[in-house]
Order: structure tokens, then sequence, then C-alpha cells
């Protein structure tokens, strides 16, 4: 007999919903290998309901050792007559059918079940299972000496007590299921997914605050936790809202040494729920631009995003690195970048090809200095101070550069993959890393201008996506989207202004546009294209990938 795998909104059924067998087995002794089962009880439960009852000595084949007569009470002439493990597998195996497995230590019972299986043919049983002793101790450990099954009738007053045979252990079980369900449901424990997961929930100090998440649906969305102020502290989007924060109470947040502080101070958890994945992962920008939390680590990451900027409005322009552009002034940017420090690097490969300027003075009109600057006296840059260049002369230099940062990248990457290839030739794996983490990072940053520069040009774009629903953006942004059973758009609300199309990409737009471009190269070969306005191409070569090879 096979068992279905259950699927995901499976797991989400409300307990009340829920078909569980519990089931207790006396066997020969420990080892599933070795011995053999001799009584097998079980119950079938649903709503607090008895709906059936399976009861039966087993012929084990097998002597019985002594001192499990003495435990049990089951002696040979007890389980003589009685039918062998092979019969009774196949009514066993139908009254069991597709519930989810109870029992007491269960693993114990399942093993020996198994192993039977295994002798005789059948595939292992695939069913959910349940541990009351692993629920016990997270909920009532506190309250009691140990989490023998015992101990737990007699503290939580079972009508019916363990005594080492099949079906009074196992009804004490069933007992003891409702008892510690209903401990459960205390914390917000309400569905099948939930209880499962709650044995994974190691003694969590904050255990407690699980109940906040009771009202969370298991849908995609954002969830934003608030202090006892009102203030936020943390956004985080999921595809299952539900699933996703009660990780936090079982250790599946994203770090975990900040978890627990985080936790201490949770009084509330607001939730927005999305259409699909992409609405949920725009939402999460926002919001975390909007409020700032301070545990998110971008909340304000984006505020030290950098440009690199070629001063085309100077009389001999170069290369600086600014936090934000200026609209309108004939200058060429590349980014935002992530962080200063990358621009440098960005900056660096650049003037690695081209020999621009740097030296930060204004050049004095026809008249050299008295002493040139350092990079000039190296021969690295040719600058205007060194009195040896005319302002033409120089202005064809910064053409190279301009055009690579913007219609031509090989101008700028092919001879820095030259000169990385020479001095890797030459043995100066040094300075041939040196020049390839200069290449990778401006190669990296030209690609990804590409993208974002395609989608601010696109105009509007409608997509759709087989299973997900689909999505409206508005010059990258997102304007609307739907999810897999909706018939179309539903718009987020008013847009903010944009930026015109020849301004560099803003700094606070930057994420959410890196969110839809991943989104779209994800799906790529899925994306059905509804609408355009313009086009989601740009007309660039493909860029090399420069990274460094990862060690296995």
């Amino acid at each position: 007999m096979r068992s279905v795998q259950r699927s995901f909104d499976d797991l989400g059924t409300p307990l009340s919903q829920v078909t569980f067998v519990v089931i207790d087995l006396e066997t020969t002794g420990a080892s599933p290998d070795s011995c053999a089962v001799t009584e097998v009880g079980a119950l079938k439960l649903r709503a607090g309901e008895c709906l059936g009852t399976l009861e039966t000595l087993v012929n084990p084949g097998v002597p019985i050792p002594p001192e499990i007569t003495y435990l049990t009470g089951i002696t040979e002439s007890m389980v003589l007559p009685a039918p062998t493990i092979e019969a009774v597998l196949p009514p066993l195996l139908e009254f069991i059918g597709g519930a989810v497995i109870v029992g007491h230590n269960v693993r114990f019972d399942l093993s020996f079940l198994n192993a039977a299986l295994r002798r005789n043919g059948y595939a292992a049983l695939a069913n959910l299972w349940v541990d009351t002793c692993a629920l016990a101790r997270r909920l009532v450990r506190e309250e009691v000496p140990n989490c023998r099954l015992g101990t737990l009738a007699a503290h939580f007053r079972t009508a019916r007590r363990p005594n080492h045979r099949a079906f009074d252990d196992a009804a004490a079980t069933a007992e003891l299921l409702h008892c510690l369900l209903e401990r459960a449901g205390s914390i917000g424990v309400l569905g099948l997914d939930d209880l499962l997961e709650l044995p994974t929930i190691q003694a969590h100090p904050q255990l407690g605050k699980l109940k906040l998440t009771a009202s969370l649906p298991r849908r995609p969305g954002v969830y934003l936790f608030r202090d006892a102020g009102g203030r936020v502290l943390y956004v985080g989007k999921a595809v299952d809202l539900r699933r996703r924060v009660r990780s936090y109470f079982s250790g599946g947040g994203d770090d975990r040494r900040k978890v627990g502080p985080l936790l201490r101070e949770l009084a509330a958890i607001d939730h927005v729920v999305c259409r699909n994945e992409l609405e949920a992962s725009i939402t999460e920008v926002r919001l975390i631009h909007h409020h700032a939390p301070r545990y998110n680590r971008q909340a304000n990451r984006w505020r030290g995003y950098a440009y690199v900027k070629l001063t085309l409005d100077e009389r001999f322009p170069r290369l600086s690195i600014v936090r934000s552009p200026r609209s309108g002034d004939g200058c060429v940017y590349l980014g935002p970048l992530a962080s200063a420090g990358l621009a440098r690097l960005v900056t660096e490969a650049v003037e690695t090809v081209v020999p621009l300027r740097r030296c930060t003075g204004r050049p004095a009109s026809g008249r050299a200095r008295d002493s040139p600057c350092t990079p000039a006296q190296l021969g690295v840059a040719t600058c205007p101070c060194a009195g040896a260049i005319s302002e033409q002369g120089y202005r064809d230099i910064v053409a190279v550069a301009a055009r690579g940062l913007t219609a031509e990248p090989p101008l700028l990457l092919t001879p820095l993959i030259s000169k990385m290839t020479a001095l890797a030739a030459q043995e100066r794996f040094e300075e041939a890393a040196a020049v390839r983490d200069r290449a990778a990072a401006l190669a990296r940053a030209l690609a990804r201008q590409q993208r974002l520069h395609a989608l601010r040009h696109a105009g509007r774009v409608t997509v759709a996506v087989p299973g997900e629903g689909g999505a409206v953006l508005a010059g990258g942004q997102l304007l609307g989207s739907w999810g897999p059973a909706e018939p179309g758009p539903g718009l987020l609300g008013e847009l903010e202004p944009q930026a015109p199309l020849s301004a560099p990409v803003p700094r606070e737009a930057v994420d959410e546009l890196a969110c839809v471009s991943a989104w779209l190269e994800a799906r790529a070969g899925r994306l059905r294209l509804v609408e355009c306005e313009g086009g989601l191409a740009w007309p660039l070569p493909r860029l090399p990938r420069l990274e460094p090879a990862r060690a296995k």
C-alpha cells in the first residue's frame, strides 16, 4: 500500500479537519531487526471524535523474553493462536490510510512497522507523524519531572492510564494528544504545519509570543515586526507569511544573532498580503525605505550608494565619486553602486585603461604648473598640469572613456582583460588578480546599468508568468500585479514622480528596479510579454563575466 504525499495546502489544514491514527506496539525487545511485534493497538481520531479502533495480539514467531512478559503481561500462550504480522499488516495499513500517525516516542513504533513492511515487500510508510513526547517537551516540560507517557497521563489526569499494553497505551496517548493540542492552540498552533513545526522550536524563551502569528495567512506578502511603541523593528517578505514568521521561533530566520534581541522587543506583527512574489519584494523594499527599521541591514544602505561621474562639465574632465547626481549637467554617470569602495574600484578600472587626469585642482589656462602631479610624473595619467597635451587632445582621451561607459564597453573591458592575461602569463598573479577584480567590478556595474536603463526606457510593460500571475510595470516600477487565480491586475496605488529618463537612476529607486530586473531574468524562459510600449532589449554586446572561480 502506498501513502499519498501531502501537498502544501494539506499541511495548512486546520487541526479540526486532520485525521490522526494513534498507534502503539508491544514488542519482544528494542531492536526492529532482531525483535518482533507482539501486540498492536490503534485509534483513529478526527475533531476529538473516535472514528474507529484496531486491537490485536500478534504471533511474533520468536520466544518472548521473561522480562518482556513481566513488563507487559503478554505470554507465549497468549500469542500462539494470534495472527502473524504478515496477516496483520494489510488491515493495519488500510486502517492507517493517509492519516497522520501519532505515538509517544513514535519513532520506535515506526521503526518496527517499517521493518515488518520491508520484510514483507511493502514500501515504508510515507505518512506524516507527530510525537507526543516531543510536543510535551516544548509545551509542559517545566511542569513535569519527565516526559514519560505515565507521568504525562498522571499530570493531565487522563481517563486511560498506560500499562504497557498496546491499546491502553494508544488510548492514553490519544487523550494526551488532545490535552497537548489544547495547550498548543493557546500559542497559535492551529494548523497541521504549525503542529509539525512545534517540536523544532527549541524551548524558545519567547515561545509565548508565538500566538502573535495566529492571524497570519498562508499567502505571499510582507510582515512587519513592531515594538511596544508601535515602531517598526523589521520588515521581511515571504511566500507563506504564517510559515515564515513562525520560523523565527524555530531557528529559520535570516540572521540568528539578531533574532533573539528582535523577538525580545517584538510586541505586534502586522502584515500586507500580496498577489505574487514580485509584489511582495517591491512592497518590502518600499516599506524598508519608508520606515528604516533598525533590524534591517539594508534599511539605510541605499543612502550610501555612490555614482562614478565623468565630469564633462569641466574643461579637463576627470572621474569622481559622488553621492547624488545632478540632472541635466551633461556628465556621464555610472551607478548607483553599492558603496563608495566599489565606486573606487570601478574608477581604478577605467583609469587603468584611459589616462584621465587624477588631480583635483583646476588647471590654469594655457600654463603648466611648476611641478606636475604625482600620477602625471609616474606616467599613469595624461594630466594637463604637465603642459604636455592640448585641450583637444585631452578631449579625445575623454571621448574614449565616455563611449566605454555608455555605448561601447569593450573599449574599457578588452584592454583590462588583455592586461590581466599578460600579467598572468608573466606569473605576476597578485597584480593579475587586482586587475581582474577591477575589470569584474566594472563589468558588473555596466551590465547592471544596461538592465536598469532598459527597464526605465521600456515604458508601460505588462508581463504574465504561468502559475504565478503577472505584473504591470511603468518605467521599471511596479504599478500593479495579479496572482495565479486572479483574472487581472490590482493596482498598488500612485507611483512617485520619476526622474527624467536622461537622468541617472535615483538612489531611492534602484532597489526596486533591481528587484524587477531579477524577477524578470529568473523567469525569462516562461515569461509572456502582453504589452510593451518601448523595448526590453538593450543595444549593447553581452558583457564578459570576470568573477573569480569559487573553491569547491
